[in-house]
């Protein structure tokens, strides 16, 4: 039995690719910041909640804690859990701005990481699916043809590169275990006020297919549904 845990899992991307997991035979933990809401979610999936918030250290390491606690070990982890940010404009974002997004979306990751490395080494097949974005890729941004190129996002855009890059780098730093960035695509989430054309089950076709490959499966990859993407 293949054990997950998801982080910002109690909606939108996280939930669905918390169902389709379930779906494929995955023992699913839902991670969120929200006790209510993540132990909502969690009971509708039939999954296990386990609180965490990225930006907080100690509560990192009681998700860890609570799931060696409980499972022993994980099989893979999904750094699905990101933020927005501000939508003033330009000349308006300040460092606190930039610091909130970046607290979430990158250094989250890096924090989450490390604090579940133990937990993954114990499997035999340790896999880690980092939620990136098409908004990250200087290819798909600067791509007429491509929505992309039509959005300016001074913020998030610049957080998704690191989290691509960020993912390169632990999958050469790592070679036990397999690392891999997902664009989910212009979805309909929250995010976009449900505008995305695409479904969140399109949304998470990358994720869930990174997140069940087997030992033979790539490493330091960014794909979309489609395939890989350029950077």
């Amino acid at each position: 039995m293949t054990t997950t845990f998801i982080t910002g899992a109690n909606k939108s991307l996280g939930y669905e690719t918390a169902r389709r997991l379930i779906e494929a035979g995955h023992t699913v933990l839902v991670g969120a910041r929200d006790p209510e809401r993540g132990r909502a979610a969690a009971d509708a999936l039939g999954a296990r909640f386990v609180q965490i918030d990225v930006t907080d250290d100690s509560s990192v390491a009681a998700a860890a804690a609570d799931i060696e606690a409980h499972e022993g070990h994980i099989d893979v982890l999904v750094n699905n859990a990101g933020v927005h940010g501000t939508h003033k404009p330009a000349d308006r974002i300040t460092a606190a701005d930039a610091r909130e997004v970046l607290e979430v979306n990158v250094v989250g990751i890096v924090r989450v990481t490390h604090a579940f490395l133990p937990l993954l080494r114990r499997s035999a097949n340790p896999v880690i699916v980092n939620v990136s974005s098409g908004m990250g890729s200087f290819a798909a941004t600067q791509d007429p043809a491509r929505p992309e190129s039509k959005a300016v996002e001074p913020l998030y855009s610049p957080s998704k590169s690191a989290v691509t890059m960020l993912t390169t780098q632990y999958a050469k730093a790592l070679p036990d275990v397999k690392v891999n960035a997902a664009d989910p695509g212009y979805t309909a989430t929250d995010f976009n006020a449900h505008r995305g054309p695409q479904t969140v089950t399109e949304g998470t076709d990358a994720i869930v297919e990174l997140a069940t490959i087997g030992k033979d499966g790539p490493t330091g990859v960014f794909r979309d549904r489609r395939g890989p993407m350029a950077w």
